[in-house]
């Protein structure tokens, strides 16, 4: 009895790397993408999410060790990419009190209220955004304008996805409005209004580059979620050009590249086979456009997401791998 076998919840991986180190690998791959949003959007670029992480480290502290009583779980990195990710949804110049509340529900509700990391059913960071999103529209739309887009009379505005969404609301047609939008080019370089996570599409493909290199995640989810999108978004643009956005639009705008590459990867709520994997990244995508063009939100990444999290415990059931010496049933 002296060597006992210690089982500990998911994610359950072999080989070198730790829970800390995977996590310090997401943190270098999100550096292009906050240096880029530093450089558009000036230092509350900086300072927010330096703020996020903090308020989430303390909050995992305190839920840890005063109300579950147990060791708090800090050192292994996990608070800090809630906090991090969380901030790269978020307006720069998001109020701190606000900004406060957010991590406070994503760690507290959407992680340490079911037992902490490997428990959580759903991404900690969305949870978060979501509920800010929702009690707060106001703060949470207000998008600051790169450095040379911003002037004396506005320096907020709203994302191409909100434009675009506002335009519909009023019976305008999209091929009209996409004119008075940013171009492919200014997207994929991030020369457009919203959250450090919306902008330099180019900075965040370099991150997924690194974490594939690093084989920190693998390409199934983000590959099929991104071309889910241009595939579904690119059959209504070929049917009604008109009144859909073309499929490289869908792919730059909005939180797409960042939810698929960085949350949707998330160990604990996506799925543990690559046939798992698939089958939730098509969900996320069809989920996105569909609600992107029918739903009532410009955006529809984080509810895709979060809906296709619940889902995660039956594809993991469905696609199931045969048991070793498992004999089919006949009859």
């Amino acid at each position: 009895m002296d060597k006992l076998l210690t089982v500990s919840m998911s994610p359950h991986a072999h080989g070198r790397d730790t829970t800390s180190k995977l996590m310090l690998g997401v943190v270098i791959a999100l550096l292009p993408a906050w240096a880029a949003s530093v450089w558009f959007f000036g230092w509350g670029a900086l300072y927010v999410p330096v703020l996020s992480v903090l308020f989430s480290v303390i909050f995992e502290y305190l839920i840890a060790r005063y109300l579950l009583k147990k060791a708090p779980s800090i050192r292994d990195g996990s608070a800090v990419v809630t906090g991090l990710l969380l901030a790269f949804t978020l307006p720069v110049n998001i109020p701190v009190w606000i900004l406060a509340i957010g991590t406070l529900v994503a760690i507290g509700v959407g992680k340490m209220s079911f037992g902490g990391l490997g428990t959580n059913p759903f991404n900690p960071a969305l949870v978060g955004r979501v509920f800010l999103f929702i009690s707060f529209p106001v703060q949470m739309t207000s998008w600051p304008l790169p450095k040379g887009f911003a002037t004396a009379d506005a320096v907020t505005g709203a994302t191409p996805l909100g434009l675009l969404k506002e335009g519909m609301i009023q019976g305008e047609h999209v091929a009209d409005m996409v004119k008075e939008l940013p171009t492919n080019y200014d997207m994929f370089m991030g020369h457009m209004g919203g959250s450090m996570g919306e902008v330099a599409a180019l900075a965040l493909l370099l991150g997924f580059l690194y974490l594939l290199w690093r084989r920190i995640i693998t390409w199934h989810i983000p590959v099929t979620i991104l071309t889910t999108v241009f595939l579904f978004s690119g059959l209504m643009w070929l049917i009604n050009p008109v009144d859909n956005a073309s499929p490289v639009f869908h792919l730059l705008s909005g939180g797409l590249m960042l939810g698929a590459i960085f949350m949707a990867t998330d160990y604990v709520t996506s799925p543990m086979t690559p046939r798992g994997m698939v089958w939730y990244g098509v969900g996320i995508g069809l989920l996105t456009v569909i609600i992107r063009r029918w739903g009532a939100y410009p955006e529809g990444v984080q509810f895709a997401i979060l809906i296709m999290n619940a889902f995660v415990p039956l594809i993991n059931m469905y696609v199931k791998p045969k048991r070793f010496g498992e004999v089919k049933k006949n009859g």
